[in-house]
C-alpha cells in the first residue's frame, strides 16, 4: 500500500517577500506563490520594515489561500503548518507568525519553527536524492554570510558568518554609490557583465589564515572612497563617469566579493573534509559566484559535488520553508502557540 504524503504548509515573511507553498514529502512542490515587495522599496534603496509589514499584513491571507488552492487540496490535507520564525525583521516575521499560530489553532494543526537561513540551504538540496556528506554549506543573502558543516537537513554546525556587512549588503550599497536601481545584487551583476574584473584592485578582507567569517564593509568603503576621495570631500566622480568605467568598478567589486566567498568556501571544505559544497541565499543567483565555486569544485584533486539552489528558489520563498519542515516533523519537533518571532538566529 502506498504511504500517504506528507503535505507542508510553509509561510514565509522574514523580510519583504510574502510567500507560501504546499510541498509534499519535502520535494515534492505542490505549489509556490510570492507576492513581491521590490516596488514598494525601490525609491528608497532598501527594505523599509514599517512598510514591509503593512504589505505583509495586506497580503498574507490571501497568499496563503492561493498556495492552497493552486496546490489542490483542502485545508484537511495539510498535516503541518510551517513558519519562518528567526532571524528577520521582527515587524515583518510577526506577520507570519501570527497567521501561522492562528490557522494551526482555528484547523488543530502542528506547528513548525523554521529558521530562514537553515532554510536556504534545503533549497539547494530540492532535487538530490544521494546527499554525500559532510557538506560545506554556504549561505549569501542581503542580511547574512554564513558557512556551515551541515551533517544532514536537521544538524547544522556554524563555521563563520560575517562580523558586519552581509556580502548582499555590500552589493546594495555599492549599487547606490554607483547610482545603479534596487536590488543592487543583479543591477551589479548586469552592467558588471560589461566591466574588467581586474581594472581596480578592491581589497579581500581575509581576516587572518585561519579565519572562517566574513567583513564586507571594508570593500564597501574602498568602493565610496574610489568614487568620493579618502577625505570623502570630493564630488562623487560617478556622475562624470562613463558607462565603461562605471561597470569596471562594478566588475572589479564583484570579483573580489566573489574570491572572498569561493576561498573561505574551499578553507572550510579542506577543514571539514567535505564532499559536497551547498550554495543558497539570494547571491546564490549570482552567475560569477556560481562559476567560481563550480571551478573550485573541479579543480581540486578531490572534485567535490556542488549543489546549488536553482534560481527561483535562491530568493526568499516558502518552498524552502516546507522542505525543511518535512523533515522537522518526521523528527517530531514542533513548536507550540508560544512561538515569537526573533530577530537574530539561534
Amino acid at each position: 500500500m502506498r504511504a500517504k504524503s506528507i503535505n507542508i504548509l510553509g509561510i514565509e515573511t522574514s523580510c519583504d517577500e510574502t510567500a507560501a507553498a504546499v510541498v509534499a514529502n519535502g520535494k515534492t512542490i505542490k505549489s509556490s506563490i510570492i507576492a513581491s515587495q521590490t516596488k514598494l522599496h525601490e525609491k528608497y534603496g532598501g527594505v523599509v520594515p514599517e512598510i514591509a509589514s503593512r504589505a505583509h499584513i495586506e497580503k498574507i491571507y490571501p497568499v496563503i489561500a492561493e498556495a492552497i488552492e493552486q496546490a489542490n487540496i483542502s485545508k484537511d490535507e495539510i498535516d503541518a503548518i510551517a513558519i519562518a520564525n528567526q532571524p528577520g525583521l521582527t515587524v515583518a516575521l510577526i506577520v507570519g507568525v501570527t497567521a501561522a499560530k492562528t490557522l494551526s489553532f482555528i484547523w488543530d494543526k502542528p506547528l513548525i519553527a523554521i529558521n530562514h537561513l537553515h532554510a536556504h540551504l534545503q533549497s539547494a538540496m530540492l532535487t538530490e536524492q544521494n546527499l554525500k556528506l559532510p557538506a560545506v554549506a554556504l549561505i549569501v543573502s542581503g542580511g547574512h554570510t554564513c558557512l556551515y558543516d551541515a551533517e544532514s537537513a536537521l544538524e547544522l554546525k556554524l563555521l563563520g558568518s560575517t562580523i558586519d556587512d552581509a556580502a548582499g549588503e555590500a552589493f546594495d550599497k555599492v549599487a547606490t554609490i554607483l547610482k545603479l536601481p534596487y536590488p543592487g545584487g543583479p543591477a551589479i551583476e548586469r552592467i558588471a557583465k560589461e566591466g574588467n574584473p581586474d581594472a581596480i584592485e578592491f581589497p579581500r578582507s581575509m581576516l587572518g589564515a585561519e579565519s572562517l567569517d566574513f567583513s564586507f564593509s571594508g570593500i564597501k568603503t574602498a568602493v565610496l572612497y574610489y568614487c568620493r576621495g579618502q577625505d570623502m570631500k570630493g564630488e562623487n566622480k560617478v556622475d562624470s563617469m562613463s558607462e565603461n568605467e562605471i561597470a569596471d568598478i562594478a566588475a572589479s567589486f564583484q570579483a573580489a566579493v566573489v574570491d572572498v566567498l569561493v576561498k573561505k568556501t574551499q578553507r572550510a571544505a579542506e577543514r571539514i573534509g567535505a564532499e559536497t559544497i551547498l550554495l543558497g541565499g539570494g547571491v546564490a543567483a549570482n552567475s560569477r559566484l556560481r562559476a567560481g565555486l563550480r571551478e573550485m569544485c573541479n579543480s581540486n584533486t578531490d572534485a567535490k559535488k556542488l549543489l546549488i539552489a536553482p534560481k527561483q528558489y535562491c530568493t526568499d520563498n516558502a518552498v524552502m520553508v516546507a522542505s525543511l519542515a518535512y523533515y522537522k516533523f518526521k523528527a517530531g519537533l514542533f513548536a507550540d502557540l508560544t512561538l515569537e518571532p526573533k530577530a537574530y538566529s539561534e
